[in-house]
C-alpha cells in the first residue's frame, strides 16, 4: 500500500508495484512517530543526491541518509513510502512499513530500517524484516536492518553533510586548485596553504571529500594532519563504485525491475486505485 500523487491509498499487488511505481517520489504512507520526552524527533533531510527533502524519524535514520545520500550509485531517497500487508500462518494479516527506501542506477532498490540498537523492535521487527527481505529478494531487491555507525565514522560524515550542499564547490576555478593540491596524498592542513585562504578553502575541500572527489579515512577524526588525496570520483563524472568503505548497502539482485516512466507510473497508481 502507498499513497498515489494525490494522497490517496492505494493497494497494489507487490510484485506489480515494484516495477511500476517510483516509490521515491512518493510521501510516506504513515507518520514517523513522536517519542515523547525525547531530545529528538521527525524532521526533513536535505538530500544533496536528489535535491529535495527526505524525512527521517529518528537521528539512527539520519546518520545512515548520510552514507546513502553520498553514494554516488543512490539516485533515489524516500521514507516510509510504502506498507507491506502480508497472511501469516492462520491468515491474520499482518503489515510493515520500512523506514527507508533507496533507489540505485541499475533500477534495484533497498528498503531498510534503521534501528538505534541491535535489539531494537524485538521479535516483532526481525519477523516482520524476514517477510520484506523474502518480498524484495523476488523483485531483485535487498532489505538491510541498517545497525548505528561507529561513532567517529557517523561524527566524520555528520561533519561532512554540513558541506554537501553544491554552493560549497566554491567559485570558479577553486574546487580544480584544491584537487590539484591533493593530487598526491598529503596532510590537509598543507594542501589547504598551498591553495590559499584556509576560510575560503575549507569549505570546498569538505565539500570535495563530502562528494568522493579526495578521499581521506573516516574510522579515524579528522583533523588538520589527517592525510588526504584522490578520491574514486571525478568532478561531472560517475564512479563505478561508492559509499563509504565497509557499508554495502546497494539493492542487489539478477532481477532489475524496468522503471516506466514518471506520467505511465502515476497513471498505473491511479488505475490501480
Amino acid at each position: 500500500m502507498f499513497l498515489d500523487p494525490f494522497g490517496q491509498a492505494v493497494q497494489q499487488r507487490w510484485a506489480d508495484a515494484a516495477l511500476t511505481v517510483a516509490f521515491e517520489d512518493l510521501d510516506p504512507v504513515s507518520a514517523f512517530p513522536v517519542p515523547p520526552g525525547r531530545r529528538w524527533g521527525p524532521g526533513l533531510w536535505w538530500s544533496a543526491t536528489t535535491g529535495a527533502h527526505v524525512v527521517a524519524g529518528s537521528n539512527a535514520m539520519r546518520a545512515q541518509l548520510t552514507v546513502l545520500d553520498r553514494d554516488p550509485l543512490v539516485t533515489g531517497l524516500a521514507g516510509r513510502p510504502v506498507r507491506l500487508l502480508w497472511r501469516d500462518q492462520r491468515g491474520q494479516v499482518r503489515s510493515w512499513v520500512p523506514q527507508l527506501f533507496a533507489r540505485y542506477t541499475d533500477g534495484t532498490a533497498l528498503l531498510a530500517d534503521c534501528p538505534s540498537h541491535a535489539e531494537a523492535g524485538r521479535e516483532r521487527a526481525l519477523q516482520a524484516g524476514a517477510v520484506v527481505a523474502a518480498a524484495c529478494e523476488e523483485v531483485g531487491w535487498r532489505y538491510r536492518r541498517l545497525l548505528p555507525l561507529e561513532s567517529v565514522l557517523a561524527g566524520n560524515l555528520k561533519w561532512l553533510a554540513g558541506y554537501r550542499h553544491p554552493r560549497n564547490h566554491g567559485r570558479p576555478g577553486l574546487m580544480e586548485a584544491v584537487l590539484a593540491a591533493f593530487a598526491q596524498p598529503r596532510p590537509l592542513i598543507e594542501g589547504v596553504a598551498a591553495v590559499g585562504n584556509p576560510v575560503e578553502v575549507m569549505p570546498v575541500l569538505f565539500h570535495a571529500l563530502w562528494r568522493g572527489y579526495l578521499r581521506a579515512p573516516l574510522d579515524v577524526a579528522l583533523h588538520e594532519r589527517v592525510q588526504v588525496g584522490p578520491g574514486a570520483r571525478v568532478p561531472g563524472r560517475s564512479a563505478a563504485v561508492g559509499g563509504t568503505p565497509g557499508q554495502d548497502h546497494r539493492g542487489r539482485g539478477s532481477k532489475a525491475p524496468q522503471r516506466a516512466g514518471r506520467s505511465a507510473r502515476r497513471g498505473s497508481a491511479l488505475a490501480a486505485a
